[in-house]
């Protein structure tokens, strides 16, 4: 009798934790035989300014439909939907892409409900419809996902972008991981983010739980607003352990895997670099001297009592003998009164980040 209740045991936790990995963009160009876009796209980076958002983003495979069509897709806590790119997209955006066909597959539904995303860099629109997606070893069904019709602008017309994963704090809006609880497929109504530094590869995230492999010590938890992009507020911002006096009443933050840089708000960039010591170049980018890099100073984010310090290895990019800062302005000065920044991948990476639907909080571990 033991024995069988450990086995089941056993098979009830299969399904409880979901690890996909994520790769950067140069793995999949490899994957589709663009091999020679590939290194193109490698010697093009050093002219390339730190700012184009997918050189720098995470992306994982998932499967949709029946049988599954698979994609890559951009894993994005700043918003909400999850929509891919359709064969009733006519856009240039999707003429490199892998195009779900829902043809072809015998779960998909839609009543034609049309939606449109507006993003800070373009837009997308298309139809809602309904069909069963497969991540690692999950499959959920009955998935609301959005089927592009247009993209506007070049921003979604790099060579790959297959769609993207809305994981945004935001119960009511059919997110993928409010059908993983509402299906009882995870544990845990949580997932975490490991973001590798410059090697392609390692990055996951895991849904249903955490995986203390990857962090050392307690996980240092921050309550964050229902209803928001995990959106937080911290009690101060310090550079080299002086504090700037800038949140002494509060900042605010969301935390973003959808951005790139960490983002300060913009009454602040142009004091913080030059705290640091860093120019701008012709195009308006904030660069180090790199031989004064290894003695550039931490900075450290005070949050709900918590010291999390950012190292200059994390927040300067090496590039082709350029050192960048990957600190930008964010595009608000005040958000809810407070100054606004927003905790990107440069600030991600540095940690295990922790999002914890069931108890409206986001936790950041010290990396193992």
């Amino acid at each position: 009798g033991i024995l069988l209740m450990m086995y089941q045991l056993h098979q009830a936790t299969l399904n409880i934790l979901c690890r996909v990995p994520l790769v950067k963009m140069k793995t999949i160009m490899e994957e589709r035989g663009f091999l020679k876009e590939a290194l193109d796209y490698s010697a093009e980076q050093g002219s390339e300014t730190l700012v184009n958002q997918h050189d720098m983003a995470y992306f994982g495979k998932i499967g949709i439909g029946t049988p599954p069509q698979y994609f890559y897709v951009h894993f994005d806590t700043g918003s909400t939907t999850l929509w891919v790119n359709s064969v009733y997209c006519n856009s240039d955006a999707c003429s490199h892409h892998p195009l779900f066909n829902p043809k072809y597959s015998s779960t998909y539904h839609s009543n034609g409900q049309p939606f449109s995303i507006q993003y800070g860099t373009g837009s997308v629109t298309g139809i809602i419809g309904y069909d069963t997606i497969t991540m690692g070893e999950l499959t959920i069904t009955n998935q609301k996902i959005g089927l592009s019709q247009s993209e506007p602008g070049d921003h979604f017309a790099g060579a790959l972008h297959d769609g993207l994963m809305g994981l945004a704090f935001m119960p009511n809006q059919g997110t993928i991981v409010d059908t993983m609880i509402q299906e009882s497929l995870i544990e845990e109504p949580v997932f975490a983010f490991y973001l590798s530094r410059k090697s392609e590869s390692g990055s996951e995230v895991m849904f249903g739980g955490t995986d203390p492999s990857y962090y050392q010590g307690q996980i240092n938890w921050v309550p964050v607003q229902q209803n928001s992009h995990w959106q937080l507020v911290f009690e101060g911002f310090e550079v080299n352990h002086q504090s700037t006096g800038w949140c002494e009443n509060g900042c605010t933050a969301i935390t973003d895997t959808g951005t790139s840089l960490l983002e300060c708000p913009p009454q602040y960039v142009d004091s913080l670099h030059q705290m640091l010591g860093a120019q701008q170049d012709q195009h308006g980018n904030y660069v180090f001297d790199c031989s004064e890099v290894s003695s550039l100073p931490p900075l450290t984010f005070i949050m709900n009592g918590a010291h999390l310090h950012l190292p200059a290895s994390a927040y300067e990019e090496d590039s082709n003998g350029n050192c960048r800062s990957g600190i930008k302005h964010s595009h608000e000065e005040y958000r809810n009164g407070l100054p606004y920044w927003i905790l990107g991948d440069v600030f991600l990476r540095q940690f295990y980040s922790v999002f914890d639907q069931g108890n409206a909080r986001v936790g950041f571990a010290t990396l193992a």
